[in-house]
């Protein structure tokens, strides 16, 4: 048994994605058997992969509408039309994931990989994009939004403290009587004392603490 035909389910039996790899790698290795003259897999090109995926169109279930249609660029068309049926974007491009890794499963060097092949990339590319204003579908791929990073910890910290030092002197001024205040002075002081850690408490990014 091959590598390619390896891995799969704990039970033994190859899982769904190594079943279909399978049978695209022998659907792939009989398109070079018939070809005309024959092709060796070791002489086989990006060139012959286009070749091998414009065959496979004839095959294709999808809709892709001609820029004379009427229904060019709609994703819901109201009624049939005489526009032939191609391979989806998105089904060829699993097609030749799944190829990439059988060729070099197989043996294949991956500098010599022909699924890898810039031409391939491109015919994809232009692929998508055409297929997209035919059919008003979107590919675009959905964007990550940067998390925004927290402030330094010791920045934070320093604007922190320099708010509760004015904030001590603040309460300090309008403790009233001088030294005479005693315990209403130490209730004061104490509130300030925990507006301090509470003020800290709060300012104190996540990150200081992992």
């Amino acid at each position: 048994m091959s590598t390619a035909e390896g891995g799969g389910c704990g039970d033994g039996r190859p899982s769904r994605y190594e079943s279909q790899k399978r049978r695209d790698w022998n659907t792939f290795g009989q398109y070079l058997r018939n070809h005309r003259p024959p092709l060796e897999l070791s002489r086989c090109s990006g060139a012959h992969v286009l070749e091998f995926l414009r065959y496979l169109d004839q095959f294709g279930k999808t809709k892709v509408h001609a820029p004379g249609c009427p229904f060019f660029g709609q994703p819901c068309p109201p009624g049939p039309c005489s526009c032939p049926l191609r391979q989806a974007w998105g089904s060829l491009d699993a097609l030749v994931g799944r190829l990439r890794a059988a060729f070099e499963e197989n043996g294949g060097r991956p500098e010599a990989n022909p699924f890898a092949a810039r031409a391939v990339r491109l015919y994809l590319r232009d692929l998508r994009d055409s297929q997209a204003k035919a059919r008003g579908v979107a590919y675009d791929k959905k964007k990550r939004k940067r998390a925004v990073p927290p402030p330094p910890a010791s920045a934070a910290t320093a604007v922190d403290f320099d708010s509760c030092q004015q904030h001590h002197y603040d309460s300090i001024l309008m403790i009233p009587g001088g030294g005479s205040g005693g315990g209403a002075g130490a209730g004061v002081d104490q509130m300030v004392c925990d507006g301090e850690v509470h003020a800290s408490g709060a300012m104190i990014p996540l990150s200081a603490f992992h």
